[in-house]
């Protein structure tokens, strides 16, 4: 249920929502149902980042429409209401990729003024010998 209900979220917000505040690029990363079945999280990522606030308000506001468009497109008796709420983890794990990157290039840039040291220095040798 909560794969099927993450696929027909996201493909409901995908298909436009009439509230400005969602916009950008929004993806449903999870979907998590409580035990007793009443309540579903919702996570969505938010690209640009800067408007995950002003989309979740939305996404809040207009909960209500989603749950009934997925209860329609489900073909169910009840859908659990739903909660939406940022999620951080890709904006934590670009986070991370641009340290590696950061620490790849620094090290090339090291590497590279190394070379032309020893270049130099061969260089210098070749020309007194």
């Amino acid at each position: 249920m909560e794969s099927s209900l993450q696929r027909i979220i996201g493909q409901i917000i995908s298909a436009g929502l009439n509230d400005p505040r969602i916009c950008g690029l929004i993806s449903v990363t999870e979907v998590r149902i409580s035990t007793e079945g009443r309540r579903a999280m919702v996570k969505v990522s938010v690209l640009p980042a800067d408007k995950a606030s002003a989309v979740i308000h939305g996404l809040r506001d207009a909960s209500g429409h989603i749950r009934r468009e997925a209860l329609r497109r489900l073909h169910t008796r009840s859908i659990p209401f739903l909660e939406f709420d940022v999620d951080e983890t890709l904006k934590r794990q670009a986070a991370v990729f641009d340290a590696i990157n950061q620490g790849v290039a620094e090290d090339e840039a090291r590497r590279g003024a190394s070379e032309e040291e020893v270049s130099v220095d061969e260089e210098a040798a070749e020309a007194e010998g």
